[in-house]
């Protein structure tokens, strides 16, 4: 799958079932349920766990949450457009051995 699948499984409303939990909240975030996907990214204790959770801090506006977890997740603070950075954040959790 690529990002831009995983973007049109957004729009379509179907998400395929054996995404990843960030993953899933990445798709989520694409529909607009920031909550949905907040409740699955805060409770995924890893780096790419923190990487989301900033990401959806930062889509938020809530640029000091967002960089405590850009902290966490050993990224700089993001300063490009949100749509890059979820592309990225897509493309890293969908590379093999993720």
């Amino acid at each position: 799958m690529t990002p831009e699948e995983l973007l049109a499984a957004a729009g379509s409303g179907v998400t395929p079932p054996s995404l990843s939990p960030l993953l899933r909240a990445l798709v989520l975030e694409a529909r607009g349920d920031w909550n949905g996907a907040h409740l699955i990214a805060q409770d995924i204790d890893t780096t790419d766990g923190a990487w989301v959770h900033a990401y959806l801090h930062r889509k938020e506006g809530d640029a000091a949450n967002a960089a405590y977890w850009y902290r966490r997740a050993a990224k700089p603070v993001a300063k490009g457009a949100l749509e890059d950075e979820w592309r990225s954040i897509a493309t890293a959790l969908l590379a093999p051995g993720v």
